[in-house]
Order: structure tokens, then C-alpha cells, then sequence
């Protein structure tokens, strides 16, 4: 299936590893440019070059902090400069600290807020106009399961990432007369060096073995595994594509199927 994506222009964020290096290769595979952000510049050098090397399609990297402002507007900044416009943004940044209520201070709760949630708006508020101008554009942002069943010990995620969802819900309904759509993916447990570390530490804490608690860890899965980063990049390379022209609004889980509600 030709999905429409060769040429255009997207905007990955924390794309030195994990879900966003997944999601930067899977547009680049599909003949997308890509513009590739993350906090540690030789990392995110690293990982244009690799996926350049790859594809043979044309990656710009550009390191930031995105929970501050200034880092939003330079990204799409100095995309727009390089590539001319906009087409995809994937706002994706990670997660806030693990902990529970009392261990969160004021200024825990205002990074997460500005990790999780103001990036997301301020890199939308930056992407609109081009999108506008063109009639086309898709909006992507990368929260988690916990937005539809809070997690256990992630009060900051469970606090914050719903706000997000709320958000770009409203969005979709004003945006769309533009051709823009705008969705959110909820990640269950990907394999990424966040689930990593805290399997890790529980395997530590238990005495077993990285493979055993993995394995725990997938037992309540219905599919019994833990999920790849590039099936999230799947997903969210499908939901910026023309075969998924008339999805906008919605929640995507991918999850295998951990989640238990309806909705």
C-alpha cells in the first residue's frame, strides 16, 4: 500500500531511541524527510546518520530540551528553513519521574506539565500555520495507557497525560476544515530503555533474572509479549498517512491488548 508519505516533511520528537527513533525510521522508510530532535546532540547525530544511511532519504537533526520554549520554536524553526514547510508532527518526549503523591513537589509538577503538556502545545501552535497554509496536516502526539488506565506509582503521567488527550480532541474538531487531523497514541509496555530500567530494578529487587521478569511482566499481556518500538512507529506512521485520511479525534491504544475497558 502506497501511503502517501513520500516528500512529505515530519517532525519527530525524542527521536535519538526508543519510540521516536522507531517512528523517524518508519517515515524515512516510507520516503518522508525527517527533522529529529532529542536532548543529548551526539546521540541525536548518531541516529540521523544512521537512518539517513539506511533509507537514503534526507535527516535533519536538531537537539533541544523540549519542555522549554525556546527549543519548540527552534525545531520547527530551523525545519521549516531547512525543508521549506511542515507536514507531520509527532510530539513525543517521554515520561516524567516514577513516584507517588507525596514524593512530588511543586516544581515535579510543573516539569511534568511542561514536559508532557506544553511541549505539545507549543510545538502545535508553532506547525499550525504551515499546516493551514497548505490544507494538510497531521498531528501526532505520544502520551500513554495510563491515560485510559492509570498505572500504579506514575502519579505525574496519570496527572498530566490526560490533559493532553482532552486537548488535542478539541483540537481535531476546530482544525479540521483545514484537512488536519490530530491524534493521540496510548503506548502500553514497549520495549524501550524506560521499561527497560524499571524492569531492571524490579528484577534486582526479586533476585530473577532480566528474561524471567520480562516475562513476568508480559504475563498479563493477552498477548503475552512486550511490545516493539516499531510496531508504536507502525501505528503512528498509519495515523499520518492518506489511507487514514478520515481519522481524527480518536485514542489509539497499542497495548496488546492490556487495557481492559471498553473504551
Amino acid at each position: 500500500m502506497d501511503l502517501g508519505l513520500k516528500d512529505k516533511i515530519v517532525v519527530v520528537g525524542g527521536a535519538s531511541k526508543g519510540i521516536g527513533k522507531a517512528t523517524a525510521l518508519g517515515f524515512a522508510r516510507e520516503g518522508a524527510k525527517v527533522t529529529v530532535c532529542a536532548r543529548d546532540p551526539d546521540m541525536l547525530q548518531g541516529t540521523a546518520e544512521e537512518i539517513q544511511r539506511e533509507t537514503g532519504t534526507e535527516v535533519l537533526a536538531v537537539p533541544g530540551d523540549l519542555s522549554q520554549s525556546e527549543a519548540t520554536e527552534r525545531l520547527i524553526d530551523e525545519t521549516v528553513d531547512h525543508f521549506g514547510t511542515i507536514h507531520v508532527l509527532v510530539a513525543n518526549t517521554g515520561g516524567p519521574p516514577l513516584g507517588g503523591f507525596d514524593a512530588m513537589s511543586d516544581a515535579e509538577w510543573e516539569n511534568a506539565f511542561a514536559l508532557n503538556f506544553l511541549s505539545t502545545v507549543r510545538l502545535i501552535r508553532k506547525a499550525l500555520p504551515h499546516m493551514e497554509k497548505q490544507q494538510w496536516g497531521r498531528i501526532i502526539s505520544v502520551m500513554s495507557m495510563s491515560v485510559k488506565e492509570p498505572i500504579d506509582g506514575l502519579i505525574l503521567s496519570n496527572g498530566v497525560r490526560p490533559a493532553v488527550v482532552g486537548m488535542a480532541k478539541t483540537l481535531s474538531r476546530e482544525v479540521g476544515k483545514y484537512n488536519i487531523t490530530v491524534n493521540t497514541v496510548l503506548p502500553g509496555r514497549i520495549l524501550t530503555d524506560r521499561l527497560k530500567s524499571g524492569i531492571t530494578a524490579r528484577a534486582q529487587r526479586v533476585n530473577k533474572s532480566l528474561d524471567e521478569t520480562l516475562k513476568d511482566s508480559a504475563a498479563d499481556v493477552p498477548l503475552r509479549r512486550i511490545g516493539d518500538p516499531q510496531e508504536m512507529a507502525n501505528v503512528i506512521v498509519f495515523l499520518a498517512s492518506e489511507a487514514a485520511s478520515y481519522v481524527t479525534g480518536v485514542s489509539v491504544q497499542v497495548d496488546g491488548g492490556l487495557i481492559r475497558g471498553l473504551l
